[in-house]
């Protein structure tokens, strides 16, 4: 790795110039190794973001965090189901019932989450309550994957040297970087991903960094605000493949069916108020929440088999696909499944 000075570093990035993805990488090392000083990280992800990142500078702050992850390895093609939150929207946990419905529907999904940062749960919150441990080895939550099609990796078991900028970025309390890195950089290295952003000007940015890592990925922004395809109004979906980016498209939910609902009826709480909502759904509730599910399933599952079809084409028949999991009890059996996986591996 080349080495810097924190000048070296901070003095472009004052003149508002780019950055290479040596110098990013060399800065990340430096705060996971806990050799930045906390006024050196600070003023870092603070330039950083007032700059206004690129795709270069992001994708060495992730290979960085990659190398000083705990990896695992999973067969087969991997889709990971996940949101950068912050969206302030406290819905119920749509990536995580999306991801279970998406296993139901035949995906092997290899999610990447945490518990909840600026809402009341987070997917590590209502996986809890349903019965889903987050203490369990990088070996054992492989094996979970293998054995049901659907496994957890909690983000600070894997990434603990992001413990290092903890302090500083919870005592800057605005957003930074860090707050859109997670979902780059799941330690199992997915082969697809179904990514929602809750800030609109880093949507382009991320399918940017996913499609120089050659991942196939739908990432998305409800116009409302939420880090998912939304059900409210209308979304911009960026589509990944080949290396490239196309859109933004604008997905519209009454063209696939859906009427338009108010904030309420997507509205979550703690972990044990959203744990019965995913019962719920997978017991075959209609809804509101069964709405959104299977439109975001559906997004996950167009990333994860991808075609040549227009972008509501293939969301649309990722949702027949999604809908046949919930009614068949297929996504209820992978739950089932999926928690007594994990009670038999400890």
């Amino acid at each position: 790795m080349t080495t810097y000075t924190w000048p070296q570093v901070l003095n472009p990035l004052l003149r508002r110039e780019d950055l290479d993805a040596s110098a990013t990488a060399w800065a990340m090392e430096q705060i996971l190794s806990g050799a930045a000083s906390p006024a050196q990280l600070a003023g870092f992800v603070i330039a950083l973001r007032s700059k206004g990142e690129t795709v270069t500078e992001v994708e060495g702050l992730v290979a960085t965090m990659r190398d000083f992850a705990t990896r695992i390895s999973i067969s087969g093609r991997t889709l990971d189901v996940v949101g950068t939150g912050g969206d302030q929207a406290h819905t119920v946990n749509i990536s995580t019932m999306s991801a279970i419905v998406a296993a139901g529907a035949g995906a092997k999904v290899l999610k990447h989450g945490n518990r909840a940062a600026s809402s009341a749960c987070g997917a590590a919150d209502v996986l809890e309550e349903l019965g889903i441990p987050l203490d369990l080895t990088a070996a054992q939550v492989a094996e979970v994957g293998e054995q049901v099609g659907i496994t957890f990796c909690f983000a600070p078991a894997f990434h603990p040297a992001l413990r290092h900028a903890a302090v500083p970025r919870r005592e800057l309390g605005v957003p930074t970087t860090f707050n859109f890195l997670g979902p780059l950089a799941n330690p199992g290295d997915p082969s697809a991903q179904a990514v929602g952003v809750g800030d609109s000007r880093i949507a382009g940015l991320m399918a940017g960094v996913l499609a120089r890592r050659g991942i196939d990925a739908l990432v998305f922004h409800g116009d409302d605000g939420l880090d998912e395809l939304t059900t409210r109004t209308t979304s911009q979906v960026w589509t990944v493949g080949g290396g490239s980016v196309e859109g933004p498209f604008t997905v519209d939910p009454r063209e696939l069916g859906i009427a338009p609902v108010t904030a309420d009826a997507l509205q979550g709480a703690d972990a044990v108020f959203n744990a019965k909502v995913v019962r719920a759904l997978l017991d075959g509730e209609a809804g509101a929440v069964r709405d959104v599910v299977l439109l975001n399933a559906g997004a996950a599952l167009a990333a994860y088999a991808p075609t040549d079809e227009p972008i509501t084409h293939r969301i649309r028949a990722g949702m027949d696909l999604a809908a046949e999991a919930i009614d068949s009890g297929a996504a209820k059996d992978v739950l089932d499944r999926w928690i007594g996986a994990c009670a038999s591996v400890r």
